[in-house]
């Protein structure tokens, strides 16, 4: 898993946390058609579930600009970007502020089709503690579909091992029983995500939205005193808010036990 403990906040607060990147060095990650994420995002595409789009749109400048992030052997087979690549797609549209075109295989926990066309400020207003974000919402934009380069990085823990965690394809995973704490971190999981942004060009001020969803058992992506710490830290500093937006309620408690145990 290619997630570094010093993204994690200490204390944890929502926020922005958008840090340039250099563009040339901005790369989209190919996607494995042995991995269990191609077999999701596959499932996906063929349900015909994986795109929603505004009347009118045309995705290919998007197309065009995705595909220069990640570069394809010679003569390789034209496949569709859903199964090119780990990462999903939106398109950022600067002059409205909103997203005209989704690709979204493996959602975590939200449903693309109802964010179509929304503006940022409503995308991010179910949010928890998210008044930095609202108030920021034009800036933000602004930021993102300015033509330069952005990262930021998300992670919760999860019940479930499963990448695609659209909340009307699958039920959310139950937290096990919490009496054993080592026992609970073992049917956890780490999630993380990569999102960036990056201009479209072509004479558009959209900015296409990628997010590179990462898993792994929890035992597994622990593996120093220092990491356990951190991890410790920023869930022992989350609010209540935000403990019910990430469902973590139940679990913080036994993860606590558990990650103390490792400091």
């Amino acid at each position: 898993m290619d997630f570094d403990f010093s993204r994690i906040a200490v204390p944890f607060r929502m926020q922005p946390g958008l840090g340039r990147v250099d563009a040339d060095a901005l790369r989209l990650t190919p996607l494995d058609p042995a991995g269990p994420l191609y077999a999701e995002k596959r499932a996906v595409l063929e349900a015909g579930a994986s795109r929603q789009a505004l009347p009118g749109f045309d995705p290919q400048p998007a197309l065009d600009a995705i595909a220069a992030r990640g570069p394809q052997p010679p003569r390789a087979p034209v496949v569709p970007v859903e199964l090119a690549f780990e990462e999903d797609f939106a398109v950022l549209d600067g002059a409205t502020g909103t997203l005209p075109w989704l690709c979204v295989c493996v959602p975590s926990h939200w449903a693309p089709e109802e964010k179509l066309g929304l503006g940022f400020a409503a995308l991010h207003r179910p949010v928890a503690d998210n008044a930095a974000l609202v108030a920021a919402s034009q800036q933000l934009v602004a930021l993102a579909t300015g033509g330069d380069c952005w990262e930021r990085f998300v992670w919760t823990v999860s019940a479930s091992g499963r990448y695609d965690q659209h909340p009307r394809r699958h039920a959310r995973e139950s937290w096990p029983a919490a009496e054993d704490a080592h026992a609970f971190a073992a049917r956890c999981w780490l999630r993380a995500e990569r999102q960036t942004f990056f201009p479209v060009g072509q004479g558009t001020r959209q900015a296409v939205f990628a997010i590179r969803v990462m898993l792994q058992p929890l035992q597994d992506a622990v593996r120093t005193p220092e990491q356990a710490q951190r991890l410790h830290d920023s869930l022992a500093s989350m609010s209540q808010a935000v403990l019910d937006y990430k469902n973590l309620s139940a679990a913080r408690e036994p993860l606590l036990r558990w990650l103390k145990s490792l400091c």
